[in-house]
Parts: C-alpha cells; structure tokens; sequence
C-alpha cells in the first residue's frame, strides 16, 4: 500500500473518482464501483468538502453503494477528520449496504501521513455496524474504543506513529471474524509510542480466532517484535505475516529463526529492512517453499536506520 498514489481498486471493485470536476452523466452504476470522494486542491476551483459530499449523496444511489473512500478533505493537516466523520455518520442511513470504507486516503503530497488530523473513529464503527473492511490512514490525533463487530474481516490502520491507546482499544475490541490486521506502528517522534506489552493479546490470539494474516509493521521496535512474535500462539494459525516495513535487523531475524516453526506460513514479508547478506540467506534457506520478501535491503551497518513510512 502506497501513500503516494490513489488505489485502483478497493475491496474488489475499481475506484470512480468523484470531485469537484465529476460530471452526473459519465458515472457508472452506483453498486458496481469503489468510490472515492476527495477534494483536488491543486486546480483552481474546487468544492469544499462538506459540498462536494452533499453532491456525491444528491447524485449516487448511495444506498447500492458498498465500498467507500474518503480521500483528501482539504488542508489535513490542519483540519480535524471529524468534519468527515460527522457527515458520514449522519448520512450512515443512506448507506445500508456499506461493507468497506477507506477513511483519509491523504497522499503524500496533500499531505505527510503523520500531519494528518485524525480524530476518534469509534463512530464510524458504531454508525455502519455492516463493515467487512476498514483502513484509516493518520495517527496523529487517532482515538479509537474497542471495537466490536461480528462481520468485520479486514482492518488496517496507516500512520506514521500509531498511539499506544489505539493498538490496546483494537487488542482488546471483539472481533470474531477478523482475518487479516495490520498495523503500521511508526515511530515515537510522530508518537507511535505502543509497546509489544501493548500487542500481548493480538500476539495470544484468543481474541481473534479466524485471524489468518498479521502485520506488526513499519516500527523501530522491530526486533523486539521478532522476538515477541517468535513464540506468539497466534502465529501457529496463521497463512501469512509482515513484519515488514521496520528497522528489522540480523537481531529480529536470528529470534525469529530461533523461535517456534514457520513453515507452515504460504508467505512472510519482511521488505524494507537492515539485515546483512548472510542472514538475508539464512531466512531464504530456512523456510523453502514460503514466499519469502526481502526486498528494498538497507545498509546493515548503517548507524541512521529508518521506517518505510514515518513522518
């Protein structure tokens, strides 16, 4: 996932921009399509926000709408997402059958992931109990209770540093159908301040037993999340995990290796990472037939390690 250029395609449909520029008589049926309501900033006229969505529900069939995304809002990095958020959520009965919702697609150049303005999410939660698939990108100001949802398969949160109080609210939310989660915890400058102490109760798995693909990514605390992981009950049922994204060195790897057996993974991420040539090679040869990534190889004596995806 780039948060330098818009999705093509959410949630198995193909994305339909609708702006300022959008004109009604192009648009294709409103069931058959993601859509992405977001404000161009950068032409010289463009809707506010908040008129740009009353046109997006006078003009779609908003109740045939299944997958959603809430791009650029104007000035992220200044205005607070509950704008947004509050016009979704009073408009959520327009919306029956609403089962994905991408909240604050912000590219980079709208805005830095972590000077994005979030807000609390909870109510988009509680407003569309139907969600399958939810990613919101922005840590900055993100406040979430825990969610509890029967349906809800996909969840992502993007941010450059991901609060503590987010990463405890979504370990302790109940979340039966819960198949893939992933996390971008980020750094603490940009206040990505979660501990594996946090993570404890995602790593038992008790709480999530259809859970089937696990990201613990993009931190500075990687090896330490090798290390937790290593003997994580939760990893014993799963297809695929990330660790990706972080400042994974020889350390993270070596525990990982040391740990409980990973051959029954079809796939393990770790790109963007520090770890030297031979133990890039132990990793390949330790588990054949596992889709192994260990693309974008930094510098492993490289004194200044970096995230993927910090400010």
């Amino acid at each position: 996932m780039s948060t330098y250029e818009h999705v093509t395609e959410f949630a198995g449909l193909q994305v339909t921009d609708f702006t300022s520029a959008t004109q009604a008589g192009s648009l294709p049926a409103a069931g058959s399509t993601a859509w992405r309501v977001w404000v161009d900033d950068f032409v010289e006229e463009f809707d506010p926000f908040q008129e740009l969505f009353a046109r997006f529900l006078a003009t779609v069939d908003t109740t045939q709408v299944t997958a959603l995304i809430i791009g650029n809002y104007g000035a992220c990095h200044e205005v607070n997402a509950s704008e947004p958020r509050d016009l979704l959520v009073a408009a959520a009965a327009r919306f029956p059958n609403l089962r994905a919702l991408f909240f604050g697609e912000v590219l980079q150049m709208e805005s830095e992931i972590s000077w994005i303005e979030q807000c609390d999410v909870t109510p988009l939660f509680t407003a569309f109990p139907g969600l399958e698939t939810v990613v919101i990108r922005g840590g900055s100001g993100l406040v979430l209770e825990p969610p509890n949802s029967r349906v809800l398969r996909e969840l992502r949160l993007e941010a450059g540093g991901l609060p503590a109080g987010v990463v405890r609210a979504v370990a302790a939310g109940d979340l039966p159908a819960l198949v893939r989660l992933e996390l971008w915890l980020g750094v603490s400058e940009y206040g990505g301040d979660a501990t594996v102490a946090d993570l404890a109760p995602i790593l038992r798995g008790d709480r999530l037993p259809a859970l089937r693909h696990l990201g613990l990514e993009d931190s500075e605390i990687q090896d330490e999340l090798c290390s937790a992981v290593a003997s994580a009950p939760v990893v014993a049922r799963l297809e695929s995990l990330s660790l990706a994204m972080g400042v994974l060195t020889d350390e993270g790897a070596e525990a990982l290796l040391s740990g409980q057996p990973l051959s029954h993974l079809t796939e393990l991420d770790l790109h963007h990472h520090f770890l030297t040539d031979a133990m890039a090679e132990r990793v390949r040869a330790a588990l054949p037939g596992i889709t192994v990534n260990l693309d974008e190889q930094g510098k492993s004596d490289d004194e200044w390690r970096y995230v993927a995806v910090a400010e």
